[in-house]
């Protein structure tokens, strides 16, 4: 009897116990062939609104774009600019 107590407690103590169990995984690996062409489909997923074009925005970029520029403002942007490239510069 001691015997047996004696082996089974000796390979009790032998085994490592480990207090969490180690998990190895291989990586996920992304393949891709050279040869297809790079293309990326956009699919909507509901429909789009349609926006009134009957009638131009009130405030267009265009008429921003072509509205006349006052020289005295036109000036002294062109000084601060000027003023600030110079700093730069330093």
């Amino acid at each position: 009897m001691k015997k047996s107590i004696l082996i089974s407690l000796s390979l009790f103590l032998s085994t490592p116990i480990s207090a969490e169990e180690r998990l190895d995984m291989e990586g996920t690996r992304i393949r891709g062939n050279q040869e297809l062409p790079k293309v990326l489909y956009i699919v909507p997923w509901k429909q789009a609104d349609i926006p009134d074009l009957s009638q131009p925005p009130l405030e267009s970029l265009i008429d921003e774009a072509l509205a006349p520029v006052d020289r005295e403002v036109f000036q002294r942007k062109v000084r601060y600019y000027d003023a600030i490239g110079t700093q730069d510069n330093n």
